[in-house]
């Protein structure tokens, strides 16, 4: 699964450093994983300059020739059709492979993900909602709900907006147990969306080592230099995987959800100029996709005493991803002008009109719900006899899928 991993963690970073531009001191959570495949579900159905830039912004390396789906003379599908084929649960058709390796990669991984032991949750769900009239490409639908578990729902944003977003708002709620009540506030979506693409994804967990409740005391959380806010701060001490990279100044930790299938990961700067965020800003320029797999490696951690303090938190994350995406070089698409999604309609008007994605993660003393360098040196310290991991200014967090190495979430943590 390394092939997959490694573009989703690319991207992720890629989306990190734009999600960051500007917002010094503000929180930030998404799934890199959930949005590549998301997005990959577009490339699917995307020909020519449009699916070789959305393969670009996801460091997607080129498999095969074809790069979508469907031929000149393949036929299209009704709304009857389009429903009856959700119905359907055909066998893994071959020919969905025609649109690049990756397609099978993130079909795998997604198999993974929903195969993990009883004590976790994990939901991740696509939904195309297109304007009613367009009519697809039945090899388009066969393979997006073959290979991504797609819906494509039809919606008429045109003569009933709010219907339809009242419609997308249901459907987020029912995939996220209710912890995404409202996606799409009044207004965000007009009468001229034609194709909106909404990805969710729910995410719960106990820790293989839990905290205990009686253990958490009110503490300081520095903000910046200046502020601090109290926090509800969980303590305990265990074994965990533990290192310090001297080249960013800061700890990394690894503590293991159950069955150690998942795990989150801590980077903490160090504490210097009273909680000063320029330690965090630091890990921030030096991090890259080479770097992160060394600082995380059995090179850099260990398995050490360590008393862990780490706050508990709710962090809400709510992105129209369409600047962002444009901004890392995603552009045709959203062009009525020169979006090719010929493979997905034979409409030459079909376009991308919005993307919008939504994640919500919440730490606590049980576990974790959550609705989404080469050449580097690295230097031993001198350990104590036990180390402490005090979370009480601002870090970075991943969320691993350990047996692919997949990054499912990312964060910084700023403010609880």
């Amino acid at each position: 699964m390394a092939s997959i991993s490694r573009p989703i963690t690319e991207f992720c970073l890629d989306l990190y450093k734009e999600c960051n531009k500007n917002t010094e001191g503000t929180n930030i959570v998404f799934s890199p994983t959930s949005i590549s495949i998301a997005l990959a579900l577009i490339q699917l159905g995307a020909r020519h300059n449009s699916a070789a830039q959305i393969e670009k912004v996801l460091h997607l390396r080129k498999a095969t020739e074809r790069t979508s789906l469907g031929s000149a003379a393949e036929s299209t599908a009704s709304e009857t059709e389009l429903e009856q084929s959700q119905a359907r649960q055909p066998s893994f058709s071959l020919c969905c492979m025609d649109g690049g390796a990756h397609h099978e990669a993130f079909h795998e991984l997604l198999l993974q993900l929903q195969n993990l032991d009883k004590r976790y949750i994990l939901s991740l769900a696509n939904s195309l909602f297109v304007q009613q009239q367009f009519e697809f490409r039945r090899q388009y639908l066969m393979c997006a709900k073959e290979l991504y578990g797609a819906m494509l729902q039809i919606a008429d944003f045109q003569n009933a907006v709010e219907t339809a977003r009242e419609k997308i708002n249901s459907w987020v709620g029912s995939e996220t147990q209710g912890k995404i009540k409202e996606l799409f506030a009044p207004g965000v979506i007009d009468s001229r969306a034609v194709l909106v693409l909404v990805n969710v994804i729910y995410f719960k967990a106990s820790w293989e080592h839990k905290f205990e409740e009686k253990n958490t005391v009110e503490r300081d959380f520095r903000l910046n230099q200046n502020e601090s806010k109290p926090v509800q701060m969980m303590y305990q001490k265990g074994k965990f995987k533990f290192g310090y990279i001297e080249e960013i100044g800061a700890q990394i930790l690894e503590l293991p959800y159950a069955q150690k299938s998942l795990s989150m990961i801590l980077l903490l700067p160090d504490d210097m100029a009273g909680g000063s965020t320029s330690g965090l800003e630091q890990i921030e320029r030096a991090m890259t996709y080479e770097k992160l797999v060394l600082w995380t490696s059995s090179e850099c951690m260990s398995e050490e005493a360590v008393d862990v303090y780490l706050p508990r938190f709710k962090l809400e994350g709510s992105f129209d991803l369409r600047l962002f995406l444009q901004e890392m070089g995603m552009t045709d698409v959203f062009l009525e002008s020169k979006a090719d999604l010929s493979a997905m309609s034979f409409s030459k008007t079909l376009f991308l009109s919005k993307v919008f994605h939504k994640t919500y993660v919440e730490v606590s003393e049980e576990g974790t719900i959550a609705a989404g360098a080469t050449g580097a040196v690295i230097v031993r310290r001198s350990l104590p006899l036990t180390e402490v991991f005090m979370a009480d200014h601002p870090f970075l967090f991943f969320i691993r899928h350990n047996p692919t190495n997949t990054i499912l979430f990312s964060g910084k943590l700023c403010s609880p």
